[in-house]
Formats: C-alpha cells, structure tokens, sequence
C-alpha cells in the first residue's frame, strides 16, 4: 500500500478496488461474501474497509493460490 494510504485506517470501496486493481463491484461481491471484511456506517452502501483487512485478505489469496497451484488445480 502506498504511503498516503497508510496513514488512514479506513478505505473506502473505490480505493480498495484502485489498491487490487479491480472493479468496485468486484469489491462490494467481496465485502457480500464476506471474503473481505468491512463495515456499513451511515446510510445504505456506505462502506469502509479496514487497511489491515485489505492486507490481511491479500495474503489469504496469496496463500488460497499457493494451495491450488500445490494440487494443479489452477486454470491456465
């Protein structure tokens, strides 16, 4: 994560989705699955997500991948 980010505990979903490098809508499928952990504050669809709980889900990715190439099972 980049510096500036660092310094804020909470992200929102757009900068969530900037920092992994998908759509927002990947992200709110992942805060709905609760693959990713966040919190709703305020009104409808107002979401902030944990910097740590950004960290913490890349590296169960890193590892669930890790898993599936061990067992040959990851799609070319």
């Amino acid at each position: 994560m980049s510096d500036e980010k660092k310094k804020h505990r909470f992200l929102t979903i757009e900068q969530v989705a900037e920092e992994l490098n998908v759509s927002v809508s990947q992200v709110r499928a992942l805060l709905k699955t609760g693959e990713l952990r966040g919190l709703q504050v305020g009104g409808r669809n107002v979401w902030r997500i944990g910097a740590n709980d950004v960290e913490e889900y890349i590296a169960e990715a890193y590892k669930r991948t890790a898993e599936h190439i061990a067992v040959g099972d990851l799609p070319d």
